[in-house]
């Protein structure tokens, strides 16, 4: 068997340690230990069972932070796993396991370039962080947000922020996010009468009331969308209503729906556009809302021509600058007006059984980090 690289090597040792949200496993202190030697100082923000690192090193402006989280989603039935998801198993140049790509070999390229940059200049203008956290796959409420909060009281401002999700698609470089939608999610509940299906004059159908007001809603044209982002969608993931008879009317339904938006809408302007339709329709009817991230943007400015600039460089093709897809910690990130990218390995594979990674992308990535840092910090003109 060849010989593996450092970043390949610590991805392994990262893979083979259980940390379904929100275990950490000493992942976190083992990158800890690994970085001091170089200069970097730990700080711990603790959260409800949450294991959240700020890795700095130096104390001058402008600072780039990689933003990483070392916890996985469950895996699912081991047994339909080829080989044990926790396992690091290199074969065929592959390396399996969860969190392969999603996002532990993204942390392991990022420490081992930071450790290879700051060896060859131990003197540069400006500091390097790491935010690392064991809440990402989570709920995200005692994650990288106790950290940023952490930051914001003491007035700790980052720059540059390179959130390593797995962005690109096809190959290393070939996408990179400088924004994300804003995801908006309702909880309705429609209130009817129950009743016998034979006398609907003595019964309300909720199902039958909200049909036309759902209808209204999957026709309606949020809004054009922007430069940036594509319009408004609005998708249903779950209506629930009846008892499982044949001969009753429902009393109540349940819906649960969910609005990606951009910053062509706003929040409040969504919420109320539907309170509107259900008082056009006169539902009877409860609502709650939740807002999980709001639409941020990075606009091409430095960090994006860092970072396009030595994907060109390093993977030899021209990178996409997109906002598609979920939401990513970079929500809690981009409101400190940092400027925020996310970059990393394919996304292939990510969340699914046998999630995998060609060990020649780890390396990859491996070298586009470092020649983002050296963009960044030693010819930041270009």
């Amino acid at each position: 068997m060849k010989n593996q690289s450092p970043a390949v090597l610590l991805s392994q040792t990262l893979i083979q340690r259980n940390t379904v949200t929100p275990e950490d496993s000493g992942c976190q202190k083992m990158i800890s230990e690994r970085l001091s030697s170089l200069g970097f100082v730990a700080e711990y923000f603790n959260q409800n069972g949450v294991t959240n690192l700020w890795l700095r090193r130096g104390q001058q402006a402008p600072l780039m932070c990689f933003a990483g989280h070392t916890d996985v989603v469950p895996t699912g039935p081991e047994e339909a796993w080829k080989l044990p998801p926790f396992s690091g198993v290199i074969e065929n140049g592959m390396l399996h396991g969860r969190g392969a790509a999603d996002m532990k070999s993204g942390v392991a390229a990022m420490v081992v370039a930071a450790e290879d940059f700051v060896r060859e200049n131990p003197v540069f203008n400006g500091s390097i962080a790491f935010l690392i956290t064991s809440d990402e796959e989570g709920p995200a409420t005692d994650g990288t947000v106790a950290v940023i909060n952490a930051l914001e009281a003491r007035e700790e401002k980052i720059d540059w922020c390179i959130v390593g999700e797995p962005s690109s698609t096809s190959q290393v470089g070939d996408t990179i996010k400088n924004g994300r939608r804003g995801s908006l999610s309702g909880t309705l509940k429609i209130n009817g009468r129950q009743g016998h299906v034979a006398y609907p004059h003595l019964a309300d159908n909720p199902i039958h009331k909200v049909s036309r007001f759902l209808a209204e809603m999957c026709d309606r044209h949020w809004d054009d969308g922007n430069q940036f982002f594509p319009p408004t969608t609005f998708q249903v993931s779950n209506l629930n209503a009846g008892t499982g008879a044949t001969n009753v009317v429902p009393g109540e339904l349940q819906m649960r729906f969910n609005f990606r938006f951009g910053t062509a809408s706003t929040e409040n302007q969504l919420t109320d556009a539907v309170e509107v339709l259900l008082e056009k329709h006169q539902l009877d009817h409860s609502i709650s809302w939740n807002c999980s991230g709001q639409p941020f943007i990075t606009e091409p400015g430095s960090l994006t021509e860092a970072a396009s600039e030595a994907i060109r460089e390093t993977c030899g093709i021209d990178p996409e600058l997109s906002t598609s897809g979920g939401t990513s910690d970079g929500r809690f990130i981009a409101p400190t007006g940092a400027q925020v990218i996310e970059l990393g390995v394919c996304n292939a594979t990510i969340h699914q059984v046998d999630e995998r990674i060609a060990c020649d992308e780890i390396d990859k990535t491996h070298a586009l980090y470092k020649s983002i840092l050296e963009k960044l910090f030693l010819n930041p003109n270009g």
